[in-house]
Protein backbone atom coordinates (compact mmCIF):
# COMPACT_ATOMS: atom_id res chain seq x y z
CA UNK A 1 0.00 0.00 0.00
CA UNK A 2 2.84 2.26 -0.16
CA UNK A 3 2.63 2.21 -4.07
CA UNK A 4 0.14 5.03 -5.40
CA UNK A 5 -3.36 3.72 -5.93
CA UNK A 6 -3.27 5.21 -9.56
CA UNK A 7 -0.80 2.51 -9.66
CA UNK A 8 -0.53 -1.12 -10.31
CA UNK A 9 -0.11 -2.86 -6.77
CA UNK A 10 -1.55 -6.17 -6.66
CA UNK A 11 1.26 -8.35 -7.33
CA UNK A 12 0.07 -12.40 -8.20
CA UNK A 13 3.68 -13.89 -6.79
CA UNK A 14 4.64 -17.51 -8.31
CA UNK A 15 6.66 -19.02 -5.62
CA UNK A 16 7.97 -21.93 -8.37
CA UNK A 17 9.62 -19.14 -10.41
CA UNK A 18 9.85 -16.21 -8.09
CA UNK A 19 8.54 -14.09 -10.26
CA UNK A 20 5.22 -11.96 -11.21
CA UNK A 21 2.74 -13.61 -12.99
CA UNK A 22 -0.49 -11.02 -12.54
CA UNK A 23 -0.41 -7.74 -11.78
CA UNK A 24 -3.70 -5.19 -11.44
CA UNK A 25 -4.98 -2.09 -9.27
CA UNK A 26 -6.28 -2.63 -5.79
CA UNK A 27 -8.38 -0.08 -4.00
CA UNK A 28 -7.84 0.59 -0.07
CA UNK A 29 -10.61 1.83 2.43
CA UNK A 30 -11.83 5.52 2.40
CA UNK A 31 -11.22 6.13 6.03
CA UNK A 32 -13.78 8.89 7.08
CA UNK A 33 -13.28 10.48 3.89
CA UNK A 34 -16.75 9.63 0.91
CA UNK A 35 -16.13 6.30 -0.89
CA UNK A 36 -15.95 6.31 -4.16
CA UNK A 37 -13.05 9.08 -4.78
CA UNK A 38 -9.66 9.09 -4.38
CA UNK A 39 -8.78 11.13 -1.08
CA UNK A 40 -6.29 9.25 0.77
CA UNK A 41 -4.43 8.17 -2.66
CA UNK A 42 -1.26 8.61 -1.68
CA UNK A 43 -1.36 8.19 1.98
CA UNK A 44 -3.83 6.02 3.22
CA UNK A 45 -4.65 5.04 6.96
CA UNK A 46 -5.60 1.81 8.10
CA UNK A 47 -7.44 0.50 10.80
CA UNK A 48 -8.93 -3.30 11.94
CA UNK A 49 -11.48 -1.02 13.94
CA UNK A 50 -15.00 -1.77 12.61
CA UNK A 51 -16.97 0.98 11.18
CA UNK A 52 -13.45 2.62 10.07
CA UNK A 53 -13.95 2.27 6.67
CA UNK A 54 -10.20 1.42 6.68
CA UNK A 55 -8.02 -1.57 5.08
CA UNK A 56 -5.84 -3.47 7.28
CA UNK A 57 -2.41 -4.33 6.92
CA UNK A 58 -1.33 -7.98 7.42
CA UNK A 59 -1.90 -11.46 6.15
CA UNK A 60 -4.90 -13.04 5.29
CA UNK A 61 -5.86 -16.32 3.56
CA UNK A 62 -8.43 -16.24 1.24
CA UNK A 63 -11.53 -17.92 2.03
CA UNK A 64 -14.36 -19.44 0.67
CA UNK A 65 -15.94 -18.10 -2.47
CA UNK A 66 -19.00 -16.65 -2.36
CA UNK A 67 -21.48 -14.12 -4.52
CA UNK A 68 -20.63 -9.97 -4.54
CA UNK A 69 -23.08 -7.64 -5.45
CA UNK A 70 -19.74 -5.87 -6.88
CA UNK A 71 -17.88 -6.40 -9.75
CA UNK A 72 -18.11 -10.07 -11.71
CA UNK A 73 -20.17 -10.41 -8.80
CA UNK A 74 -17.70 -13.32 -7.51
CA UNK A 75 -15.72 -12.39 -4.02
CA UNK A 76 -13.60 -14.39 -1.71
CA UNK A 77 -13.83 -14.11 2.59
CA UNK A 78 -11.03 -12.83 3.79
CA UNK A 79 -9.49 -14.26 7.35
CA UNK A 80 -6.99 -12.15 9.13
CA UNK A 81 -4.11 -13.61 10.81
CA UNK A 82 -2.65 -11.28 12.66
CA UNK A 83 -3.67 -8.53 15.06
CA UNK A 84 -3.72 -6.07 12.49
CA UNK A 85 -6.35 -7.91 10.26
CA UNK A 86 -8.30 -10.53 12.86
CA UNK A 87 -11.45 -8.58 12.33
CA UNK A 88 -11.54 -9.07 8.43
CA UNK A 89 -14.37 -11.43 9.19
CA UNK A 90 -16.22 -9.39 11.18
CA UNK A 91 -16.04 -6.41 9.02
CA UNK A 92 -17.00 -8.35 6.32
CA UNK A 93 -13.58 -6.92 4.22
CA UNK A 94 -13.53 -9.36 1.21
CA UNK A 95 -11.75 -9.36 -2.09
CA UNK A 96 -13.83 -8.65 -4.84
CA UNK A 97 -13.69 -6.56 -8.30
CA UNK A 98 -15.14 -3.10 -8.41
CA UNK A 99 -16.47 -1.84 -12.14
CA UNK A 100 -14.90 1.72 -11.26
CA UNK A 101 -11.51 -0.27 -10.77
CA UNK A 102 -9.55 0.16 -13.91
CA UNK A 103 -7.64 -2.56 -15.46
CA UNK A 104 -5.02 0.21 -16.24
CA UNK A 105 -3.14 2.66 -14.37
CA UNK A 106 -4.93 6.14 -14.11
CA UNK A 107 -2.27 7.57 -11.79
CA UNK A 108 -1.89 11.01 -11.00
CA UNK A 109 -5.56 10.17 -10.57
CA UNK A 110 -5.88 7.20 -7.76
CA UNK A 111 -8.51 4.03 -7.84
CA UNK A 112 -11.44 5.01 -6.06
CA UNK A 113 -11.42 3.65 -2.27
CA UNK A 114 -14.16 1.64 -1.02
CA UNK A 115 -14.70 0.71 2.46
CA UNK A 116 -11.80 -1.22 3.59
CA UNK A 117 -11.96 -3.97 0.86
CA UNK A 118 -8.97 -4.79 -1.49
CA UNK A 119 -10.68 -4.17 -4.43
CA UNK A 120 -9.63 -5.07 -8.11
CA UNK A 121 -10.45 -4.73 -11.61
CA UNK A 122 -12.82 -7.13 -13.15
CA UNK A 123 -10.48 -8.72 -15.41
CA UNK A 124 -7.89 -9.27 -12.61
CA UNK A 125 -10.79 -11.07 -10.58
CA UNK A 126 -11.69 -13.40 -13.65
CA UNK A 127 -8.28 -14.15 -13.71
CA UNK A 128 -7.59 -14.80 -10.52
CA UNK A 129 -11.05 -16.56 -10.19
CA UNK A 130 -10.18 -19.08 -12.21
CA UNK A 131 -6.82 -19.90 -10.11
CA UNK A 132 -8.21 -19.90 -7.06
CA UNK A 133 -10.95 -22.36 -7.83
CA UNK A 134 -8.40 -25.16 -9.31
CA UNK A 135 -6.26 -24.55 -6.15
CA UNK A 136 -6.54 -27.24 -2.94
CA UNK A 137 -3.68 -25.71 -1.49
CA UNK A 138 -4.62 -22.09 0.90
CA UNK A 139 -3.11 -18.77 -0.86
CA UNK A 140 -1.86 -16.05 1.07
CA UNK A 141 -3.27 -12.70 0.46
CA UNK A 142 -0.36 -10.00 2.05
CA UNK A 143 -1.66 -6.43 2.49
CA UNK A 144 1.53 -4.23 3.62
CA UNK A 145 3.14 -0.66 3.45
Amino acid sequence: MSIHSGKKRLFLWDFKTNKIIKSGMCSHGCGNMPWGKDFSKTNPSFSNKDGSHCSALGKYKIGERGVSQWGIKVKYLLHGLEETNNNALVRTIVLHSWNDVTEGEVYPEGTPEGWGCPAISNEVMKDLDSKLSKTSKPVLLWIYK
